[in-house]
């Protein structure tokens, strides 16, 4: 069997996803430079590659692959604006070698994209960077016959999550909420996210694979979304701490996945607030 490259495969989604490829009998390699990446995502039976992709991926020498999936990217909106040349260099020069490897080897590429993309191209570095990515992927496709899909994911939360400053929301409360510290709340709550488990991602990106679904663009996410005061509610919580609002976020998001329903016959399995009222009763025991 050929093997499939995982790029970010030390991160917290591409961990993931490595764990489930390796259940699944498949044999993985990760491309990751530990930037926010962890060896505590290492899992066994996965070979581990320490290497910047804004360098060319012709000089590792790579097996031959199946399929690509590019998750690698610098993520977070906020850090975005403190040096935006670091989102450009691994975002769109990171993924132009990604993608010129998978067309030198005719590899299939499942790109990450993200779903602030509904939010304006021009909202925040950040979203700047995973779209021109997304241009990249088309261009390529349209031009240089790149076989490829595009995803998007929504507010994704779950094992393994970061809770460090690469983390997302959920994984920040839930660490401050075991450990009876204060949430941190930016502007007044009303702001709603559509929170995606990451058991409910892979599934998506390997139902892609399996069914060779190439051409599309998939939005993943959970079709629901929710106000933070609402999270803030479902964790019991009112140690509260406001600061002012951030800018560059959008004030609300919502997938729709009837793309990735017809075609890939995915849909969420997991709700948010099963997996809150599970850390709220453990916690309570």
């Amino acid at each position: 069997m050929n093997k499939i490259l995982v790029t970010g495969g030390a991160g917290f989604i591409g961990g993931n996803l490595i764990k489930k490829l390796i259940e699944e009998n498949y044999q993985a390699i990760s491309i990751d430079n530990y930037s926010t990446g962890s060896k505590l995502n290492h899992i066994e039976g996965c070979e581990y590659i320490d290497y910047d992709i804004t360098n060319k991926l012709n000089h590792l020498n790579l097996p031959e692959l199946s399929v690509v999936f590019h998750l690698a990217a610098s993520a977070r909106i906020q850090k975005s604006f403190q040096n935006p040349r670091i989102y450009f260099d691994n975002n769109v020069v990171g993924t132009m070698n990604v993608v010129q490897y998978c067309i030198s080897q005719n590899i299939p590429l499942i790109y990450a994209g993200s779903s602030s993309h509904h939010s304006g191209r021009f909202s925040n570095p950040y979203t700047c960077t995973k779209d021109i990515g997304e241009d990249l992927v088309n261009l390529y496709n349209k031009h240089f016959n790149l076989i490829c899909s595009i995803t998007r994911f929504y507010s994704v939360y779950g094992p393994g999550e970061p809770i460090d400053s690469n983390g997302m929301l959920i994984g920040k409360w839930k660490s401050n909420y075991l450990n009876k510290k204060p949430f941190v709340l930016y502007g007044d709550g009303n702001k709603k996210r559509d929170f995606t488990h990451v058991d409910d991602i892979v599934e998506g990106l390997i139902c892609i694979m399996v069914k060779s679904a190439y051409g599309y663009t998939f939005e993943l996410g959970s079709g629901k979304n929710y106000s933070l005061n609402e999270i803030i509610k479902l964790f019991q919580y009112d140690n509260i701490v406001y600061q002012d609002d951030k800018k560059g976020e959008s004030d609300s998001t919502l997938c729709d996945y009837s793309l990735a329903r017809n075609i890939l016959n995915w849909t969420p399995r997991k709700s948010i607030e099963n997996y809150i009222n599970n850390i709220v009763n453990s916690a309570q025991k």
